[in-house]
């Protein structure tokens, strides 16, 4: 099993988190935000990764150092766990439909981080989340995961379906991604040698 446990702890925040990456998508979450909870268990669900995060945050400030600092977290739980990356896919891409919402999502596990995002919110919160902090999560997430990570709402009305899409669309590539070539196992992708 590719596991790993990072433990990350600021003046602003204790977040501890477990990754296993050949899971069945079983997770505990718990971040004090619940709108954020949920959206983590659509990633830990469709892209079959198992996932806990314990997440305490200065929430009477307001939720952004919570998700951001999870971000963190799980993109570098995710980052140990794939090690020097040997046998995986390295690209995923996948289109999330969400009733009126497509979205396309195109990830490569690069080593270059990288984010663009086009999640047209057109409200300010979703639950007790402001929306703003999704593009900052993903942002975060794919700095530490060291990813190149593409999201484009390609059309959507409602603003849960838009954050919904995003989110399992993610699941989806990275589920991808992530998997071991049965055909290259023992290669790094890369004509580097190196990711």
């Amino acid at each position: 099993m590719r596991t790993a446990t990072i433990a990350r702890k600021t003046s602003e925040t204790s977040i501890d988190v477990t990754v296993g990456l050949d899971g069945t998508g079983r997770y505990q979450i718990a971040t004090g935000v619940g709108f954020f909870d949920h959206m983590l268990e659509q990633l830990s669900r469709h892209s079959l990764i198992d996932i806990e995060v314990k997440a305490v945050g200065d929430l009477h400030i307001d939720e952004h150092h919570t998700v951001e600092d999870t971000g963190l977290a799980l993109g570098q739980a995710i980052a140990q766990a794939l090690g020097d990356k040997r046998g995986i896919r390295r690209y995923g891409d996948a289109l999330s439909p969400m009733d009126e919402t497509l979205t396309r999502v195109a990830l490569d596990i690069s080593g270059r981080p990288w984010f663009v995002g086009n999640l047209p919110f057109t409200q300010k919160r979703l639950g007790e989340m402001d929306t703003e902090m999704f593009a900052h999560f993903f942002h975060s997430f794919a700095q530490t995961a060291g990813l190149t990570l593409h999201i484009d709402t390609l059309y959507g009305e409602n603003n849960h379906h838009i954050a919904e899409a995003a989110f399992k669309g993610v699941a989806r590539a990275l589920r991808t991604a992530i998997e071991i070539d049965p055909r290259k196992a023992d290669a790094i992708p890369s004509t580097k040698g190196t990711l």
